[in-house]
């Protein structure tokens, strides 16, 4: 994958996790249109690499364009663009500076993402000789959860928003985090009032997100397959805070999840020996774990914050710009 291509999912990951924080879905009815500012922060050796060839929209983050109307939504910025239409069932990706489009299906991205899982999930195993977390399939879980309202506040977006960062520890069950390994999940997010032209653009992309991978929220297919594989705790984390989500009052206007992989001792001192070869998701995979023995680090940070909110949507604002051709 070249470095353009990396940010631009990175950066689409960033706009569909805080998203995925927000209330559950159900029909969208109602236009919206806002300005947000987004960012993925990857951490380690990884996040040197991504620094070096993501530039200064990767460093400061990139600043988009979301309009929703009806069942059709695009998400536009200064370098890249998408256009999703779920009557359609297909995604229109955007090249702003080349002015051409490409498109693809919803099954085409389901089998993508298919392909993805299965061949980081093998590199995964070869890296190791051991599980860098348990499996999903033959471990049960336990979480740990705090939610804790902080007292503070601030303006965004034009509506007073509060405070309130909420933690999900899942380790295996009857294990201590220390003896099992496993993920911490911590999300800083701050609540304004009840905003229901955001709760649109939230459930539009629980619907699409939903019809694409139920399972995970996409970096990238090739991304989100390899770390998956190495923490495979993220899922059950992830839909722990959405789950506890639900009962907080308020809609998000400003998000920071950060994912902490912890590893048992004996898994940091097995990846101490270890190395191996392989393509993307297998580069990822040993920048991830094979370089950093600690036995708690950051694997990465979104952010994401609402600038400004509107409810006037006009057709021009979802649909593929005037001159743009579609690439063979």
């Amino acid at each position: 994958m070249k470095p353009f291509d990396s940010l631009r999912s990175q950066l689409r990951f960033c706009l569909i996790a805080c998203t995925l924080l927000a209330l559950s879905a159900a029909p969208a009815l109602a236009d919206v249109k806002t300005r947000d500012k987004g960012q993925v922060k990857f951490e380690g050796m990884l996040g040197t690499m991504m620094r070096m060839f993501g530039g200064k929209a990767l460093n400061e983050g990139i600043v988009s364009t979301n309009a929703v109307k009806g069942n059709r939504k695009a998400t536009l910025n200064d370098l890249t663009g998408r256009i999703v239409d779920l009557d359609e069932q297909k995604v229109y990706d955007l090249d702003m500076k080349k002015k051409t489009y490409t498109v693809t299906t919803f099954e085409q991205l389901r089998q993508k993402l298919r392909e993805a899982q299965e061949r980081a999930a093998k590199e995964a195993k070869e890296a190791t000789s051991e599980p860098t977390q348990p499996s999903s399939t033959d471990k049960q879980f336990e979480f740990d959860f705090d939610v804790k309202e902080t007292g503070q506040t601030r303006a965004i977006a034009g509506h007073d928003a509060r405070q309130v960062i909420m933690t999900v520890t899942v380790r295996e069950k009857g294990k201590t985090l220390e003896e099992s390994g496993g993920v911490v999940l911590t999300t800083d997010s701050w609540l304004g009032p009840d905003i229901p032209a955001l709760k649109e653009l939230a459930e539009f992309e629980m619907k699409y997100w939903k019809a694409i991978a139920p399972e995970t929220a996409l970096v990238s297919a090739e991304q989100i397959a390899a770390i998956a594989a190495l923490y495979p705790m993220i899922k059950p984390a992830m839909d722990r805070i959405n789950q506890e989500k639900l009962t907080l009052k308020g809609t998000p206007l400003a998000t920071s999840m950060t994912f902490d992989g912890v590893k048992s001792k004996a898994q940091v001192e097995e990846q101490s020996k270890s190395s191996s070869s392989g393509g993307l998701s297998g580069m990822l995979a040993r920048k991830i774990a094979n370089t950093d023995t600690r036995p708690r680090a950051t694997i990465f940070t979104v952010r994401s914050e609402t600038l400004e909110i509107a409810t006037a949507v006009a057709a021009p604002d979802i649909d593929i710009p005037a001159g743009f051709k579609l690439k063979n």
